[in-house]
């Protein structure tokens, strides 16, 4: 029981408050430089959602996609109004409808539907890419211009995603502002 309590361990095993006692005062003293060596270094934070949704190149590149996509949005739309119609006629019609055309039309509208829902698919996936190409470029240029403000202010490290970020370290602005006063060369 006396080799116990000399190690820092009760006859349970587990270890007594002055061992705790000791090993916190320990890392206290490990860590009293640390302060000092931290207030050398600049902490930086960027919202990458702001800078994709506010600054003038996403921008732009939100107005080409839905300029590339609005034909096909709208034929989209065109098509679900049709296959509302005709599900409404269906409903309206089905009681006097004899049970072959009420088959029949059902069937259509399934064929229709099906039809409109893998048209509706490919469209999603094809805005999918295309916004994921443009913004690919933006992000690219948001990450050099984060990067050019890192190193004209001596910052040590720039964080992109965060829980919290003071707004006293948030450069997002900065590099909004950036993006806006300096064009891709032919846009």
């Amino acid at each position: 029981m006396q080799i116990l309590r000399r190690s820092g361990y009760d006859e349970a095993g587990d270890i007594d408050l002055k061992t705790i006692l000791v090993i916190l005062a320990g890392l206290a003293g490990l860590l009293a430089g640390v302060p000092a060596a931290a207030q050398d270094g600049r902490i930086g934070f960027v919202n990458l959602d702001k800078i994709l949704r506010d600054a003038a190149p996403a921008v732009r590149a939100q107005k080409k996609i839905e300029g590339e996509f609005s034909r096909r949005e709208q034929e989209l739309a065109k098509l679900a109004e049709t296959l509302k119609r005709m599900q409404e006629q269906l409903e309206k019609n089905s009681v006097t409808l004899s049970e072959s055309d009420r088959r029949t039309r059902e069937r259509d509208f399934n064929d229709q539907s099906r039809e409109f829902q893998r048209k509706q698919r490919e469209f999603r996936e094809d805005l999918n890419q295309r916004r994921n190409e443009e913004l690919s470029g933006v992000l690219e240029r948001a990450n050099r211009a984060v990067r050019q403000i890192a190193e004209q202010e001596k910052y040590d490290i720039i964080f992109q995603e965060a829980v919290y970020a003071s707004p006293r370290i948030d450069i997002t602005e900065k590099v909004i502002k950036l993006l806006d006063d300096t064009r891709a060369p032919g846009k």
